[in-house]
């Protein structure tokens, strides 16, 4: 059966977005199958055409690898906030060939370098340029030492764009500005990194690094969540070499904490730590207190005090201290 449906609620199925479900007009079925080659979407249960001449968005040509998709393709790659010009001026390349592969002849090859020149320059031909040019810079070379993925980059490089719109960067170091709008991206995905070891990284005095994350939030209007422990354990354990199941269950530990009321005024880092110490020794995977300190950038003494809080408020009574 293929009749083509010119009933009103036909003509309204016609319309209808390709991702919104589809129940039959004619027998309520929701079994409704889509026939790329003729642009047809038929109902499985009667046969009943809902709709016809369907566009087809995708490419019109056909590769079999992904080398020849990329040769075909006439598109390039995505707009990013991480390249200063979002990667959408052209590029010439230092190869000195033409697209055959040939070496270029000397003349030509000078006249390159002149054009290759003047290209560089005029990407890059204002201060805001230059200054995002020397930005995205530092910040591919910070979230690479610090191991942070891209959507927390894009996120950083939206923020400094915001923060220059803003007019934040004039008379403030750009490694320091760079270096809060990466802390502060990271907080918002939730993947936070203790202040001292972004300021590490950067290079950046500790307090510096402070006073510039505050005015983000306060010029920008960021909206940060609050640090939350188990925001920490994946990558103390990580570093660690703990099990999953010790993460499980210095995750438990947290939840309990947190109804104890124990996490209140509590430096997040010091109560992961404590947390993760408790953990360990509870499934005989013990790590000293330095070794954990160290990981989470806190003093022995603050992973002690902790540790004693919790083992206390929440009856761990078989555990001692070694």
């Amino acid at each position: 059966m293929d009749r083509t449906n010119d009933s009103p609620s036909g003509r309204g199925r016609h319309s209808q977005s390709a991702s919104e479900p589809l129940n039959c007009p004619e027998c309520g079925s929701s079994s409704v199958h889509e026939d790329l080659t003729r642009g047809e979407r038929v109902c499985g249960g009667c046969g009943l055409v809902l709709s016809d001449h369907r566009i087809d968005t995708g490419a019109e040509w056909r590769a079999f690898s992904s080398d020849e998709s990329e040769t075909r393709s006439r598109v390039g790659a995505p707009a990013r906030y991480t390249v200063h010009d979002k990667g959408l001026s052209t590029i010439i390349d230092w190869r000195d060939r033409d697209t055959s592969g040939r070496k270029l002849s000397p003349t030509r090859r000078s006249e390159i370098y002149r054009l290759r020149k003047w290209q560089i320059r005029s990407r890059v031909h204002s201060s805001m340029d230059r200054n995002l040019a020397q930005a995205m810079s530092e910040l591919e070379r910070l979230a690479s030492q610090l191991g942070i993925p891209k959507p927390i980059r894009e996120l950083s490089a939206l923020l400094y764009r915001k923060s220059i719109i803003h007019k934040l960067v004039r008379g403030r170091s750009i490694e320091a500005m760079v270096a809060a709008t990466l802390y502060a991206a990271c907080r918002i995905r939730l993947k936070p990194r203790p202040l001292d070891e972004v300021a590490d990284a950067s290079r950046v005095d500790k307090k510096k690094l402070g006073q510039c994350y505050r005015l983000l939030l306060r010029s920008l209007n960021i909206k940060v969540p609050l640090s939350n422990p188990v925001d920490y354990i994946g990558r103390f354990a990580s570093e660690l070499s703990l099990s999953s199941k010790v993460q499980l269950r210095t995750v438990e530990l947290l939840e309990k904490s947190r109804d104890f009321g124990l996490t209140i005024g509590r430096d997040p880092l010091g109560l992961a730590a404590a947390a993760i110490y408790v953990a360990s020794i509870m499934l005989d995977e013990r790590r000293t207190q330095r070794e954990i300190a160290e990981v989470a950038r806190v003093t022995e003494v603050t992973v002690r005090n902790r540790y004693k809080e919790l083992v206390l408020k929440l009856g761990i009574d078989t555990i001692t201290q070694v």
